[in-house]
């Protein structure tokens, strides 16, 4: 599976103009405005771009304000919530009472099509493969579970090599084969599922409790954050599963980081890889990927109800934003809303505030074409909201 197959395949629409590290003859360095000649890069003069999302306000395209459905399959919180890649329809939930739920949202009525059952503790990640026909989780119990999504069965189980409590996990983006995982002695992992083996020289040290990781959709730059506040990147050797340390950013003391997520550029005025990070801190942040060994520069500091560490409180890019004037992300909160946030705005950054929650919401996450959102909360509600029609 060649590169662009892989992150078209593993990423939403807006990933796949993913930017490339490039060499020239005269400079080595990272040029993240650099495009190559066949990916898509987004100009003011994008009109069939504008077509797909209209030619309203970013206010407008945001007005989600129906609730679709309402999910209450989970006793405990759910913890996060994601659409299968390039999918309207299916939706898997991860939860502190030790189950995960795949969802149909789009069948009449929407329906619970599985709960998967194995993990002894609270599930605290999960992870579609590239072509969905795959899922992987991790657990409170020091378990990593493989899943075969078509018939609902766990492929392989794999205990934490240090017994410790597993936090945070994903597919490498390139290679389905690798899995990432973060547990509760500050370890970031590399698991080779297939074989059940974790390979040599991919386990490296960040400290803390590693509780959020992303990857670039080439799979070669990954970074995590932990429970103190840092946000370490790593550089990704694809052929044999080595990790190498980066740059190290910490964010604010004893700040803790619940989560990362990456884009290849997030609209016409803002081309550069960007990562969304939500901090226990009152804040989420996007920070700009400055070079090959994935260093992080401030951006935009945005303020949301988040002091509680133990609610982890996500975020996400829109997977269409890239074509309208402004960009936003959506983003959880202890106040028990869902806010869309536009980051280019100066002042008054919220165009959207979603109210149906009773305590903090969690995760939140888009079908690839936007029709979509599902937001999930601490007591175990997964809302679905549709977009509002006109």
């Amino acid at each position: 599976l060649g590169y662009d197959q892989a992150s078209v395949q593993s990423r939403s629409i807006s990933a796949r103009s993913s930017s490339r590290v490039s060499e020239s003859p005269d400079y080595g360095g990272w040029e993240p405005h650099k495009e190559v000649a066949d990916s898509l890069v987004p100009t003011r003069q994008a009109e069939a771009s504008r077509a797909i999302v209209g030619g309203t306000t970013i206010a407008e395209n945001y007005a989600f304000v129906g609730v679709h459905h309402i999910f209450d399959q989970h006793t405990a919180a759910v913890t996060m919530v994601k659409f299968a890649h390039n999918d309207r329809s299916r939706l898997c939930c991860a939860s502190n009472d030790g189950t995960v739920s795949i969802c149909n949202v789009t069948s009449r009525p929407p329906s619970v099509d599985c709960i998967l059952t194995g993990h002894k503790k609270a599930v605290t990640g999960c992870d579609w493969s590239a072509a969905n026909d795959l899922m992987v989780t991790c657990s409170l119990d020091a378990t990593l579970c493989l899943w075969d999504v078509g018939s609902q069965s766990c492929l392989r189980t794999v205990k934490d090599q240090m017994s410790a409590e597993l936090l945070a996990c994903l597919f490498q983006p390139a290679n389905n084969n690798m899995v990432i995982a973060g547990n509760s002695r500050g370890m970031v992992q590399v698991l080779n599922v297939s074989t059940g083996i974790y390979p040599r020289g991919g386990s490296s040290k960040l400290g803390g409790r590693v509780l959020s990781l992303a990857c670039d959709a080439s799979g070669q730059l990954l970074w995590a954050g932990n429970d103190k506040g840092t946000i370490m990147s790593f550089m990704f050797d694809l052929e044999t599963g080595r990790l190498s340390k980066g740059r190290r950013l910490v964010v604010g003391d004893q700040c803790v980081v619940t989560s990362i997520s990456w884009r290849a550029w997030i609209s016409r005025e803002a081309r550069d890889p960007t990562l969304l990070v939500n901090c226990a801190n009152n804040s989420v942040c996007l920070f700009r990927v400055m070079d090959r060994e994935g260093g992080l520069q401030l951006k935009r500091k945005l303020s949301v109800r988040h002091k509680n560490s133990r609610f982890l409180i996500r975020s996400t890019f829109c997977p269409i934003m890239s074509f309208r004037q402004g960009a936003c992300i959506v983003t959880g909160s202890e106040d028990s809303s869902v806010y869309f946030l536009d980051i280019e705005r100066e002042s008054k950054a919220v165009v959207n505030k979603l109210q149906g929650h009773a305590c903090p919401v969690l995760g939140v996450s888009f079908n690839y074409d936007e029709s979509l959102l599902a937001t999930s909360d601490y007591q175990g509600l997964v809302i679905i909201w549709s977009r509002e029609r006109s």
